[in-house]
């Protein structure tokens, strides 16, 4: 396959899995400040439903974010800084991503102990995030 097609993939898979990483959060805010039984069986729906959903573009968007850097090759790959950098903050997405599950978790077993406006500021990391993301893919400063 020609990476220019592995470079769209990425991208198509990074932008789903992007706008589920930002929306299931706020639903954190949201149930974090509900008392309603309905309403808090409605959030715990739509939190594990949005994230079993979105979990597949966070594996496709790893997969060929690799295919590409294996396809520019290791002599690329080892004296751009910016990669490394970016991979770095990738990393923690992926962390954050795991977190979501415990966090979902905690509220699926009535174990929610964090107010919403914990969730309102764990809610811009994935924001601050992408916005490294892009500026080292585009500006390449090292």
């Amino acid at each position: 396959m020609d990476i220019l097609w592995y470079k769209a993939l990425h991208l198509i898979f990074m932008v789903a899995w992007f706008a589920g990483i930002f929306y299931l959060p706020r639903l954190f805010v949201y149930h974090a400040q509900t008392d309603v039984p309905e309403v808090d069986r409605q959030f715990k729906l739509m939190e594990r439903r949005l994230l079993y959903f979105i979990t597949p573009f966070a594996i496709l968007t790893l997969i060929f974010g690799l295919l590409l850097i294996y396809s520019y090759g290791m002599a690329w790959f080892k004296y751009s800084g910016w990669m490394h950098a970016k991979l770095v903050i990738v990393a923690g997405l992926y962390l954050y991503h795991g977190y979501c599950f415990k966090l979902l978790a905690d509220f699926r077993h009535n174990r929610n102990r964090r107010s919403h406006k914990f969730y309102r500021v764990f809610n811009e990391v994935p924001v601050l995030a992408l916005a490294a993301i892009i500026i080292l893919a585009v500006l390449k400063p090292f």
